[in-house]
């Protein structure tokens, strides 16, 4: 049982959150800043109230971001200036040195996050594309891997590319649920449309 990453103190949720303020430029079309502000908290609150019991770390460069994951009993992990791939691996790391052994990296804008922490025990590392096999919304990988991470566009390629070149065993896990996320207005037309079919929770 002590190997199996799945116990809370063996395995950490970590999501990479920026400012909410900034959060979803590219739905301009839909909303205004306040609506996306909102909608950018609404999605993280969800990713994180999904990571229960497993704990969660932020890590972020904002003080309202961190006064929220504050107030949610997140660890906050600081990285300001580093941008998203360095902070992110700059979380694993101090991640590692508290003796963590196993991170899930997500997201903060998954809206049916509520398998998050039940992805098979794998032993190496396991990626979520998102629905396009575009971007990686969800990495789980051991704690002590120095791995190289590359968001943006065509980040899953890179990942996978990435975990091969560390002779890393690779997982890919086509998901219902944890390959949608929120971009585009496109995304929130696709969200609205499983919503329907699903219900808000997604399916069961």
């Amino acid at each position: 049982m002590a190997n199996n990453p799945l116990l809370p103190h063996r395995h950490c949720v970590l999501l990479p959150v920026k400012d909410f303020d900034e959060a979803k430029e590219r739905l301009v079309p839909l909303m205004d800043a306040a609506e996306r502000r909102d909608l950018a908290i609404h999605l993280a609150n969800g990713v994180v109230q999904a990571a229960t019991p497993i704990p969660v770390a932020v890590v972020c460069d904002n003080e309202q971001v961190s006064t929220w994951a504050d107030t949610l009993g997140a660890q906050v992990i600081w990285a300001p200036g580093k941008g998203l791939n360095v902070a992110v691996e700059h979380g694993i790391h101090v991640l590692a040195e508290q003796g963590f052994s196993w991170i899930t990296v997500s997201h903060a804008d998954l809206p049916f996050p509520n398998q998050l922490t039940s992805l098979p025990n794998f032993e190496g590392v396991t990626l979520v594309p998102d629905r396009h096999h575009d971007g990686t919304n969800v990495i789980k990988l051991p704690a002590g891997v120095h791995f190289k991470f590359s968001y943006g566009k065509g980040s899953f390629e890179r990942h996978l590319a990435e975990a091969k070149a560390q002779g890393l065993e690779v997982s890919v896990v086509e998901h219902p649920q944890l390959s949608i996320d929120i971009d585009s207005p496109e995304d929130v037309s696709f969200v609205r449309a499983q919503t329907r079919q699903w219900g808000p929770e997604g399916p069961h």
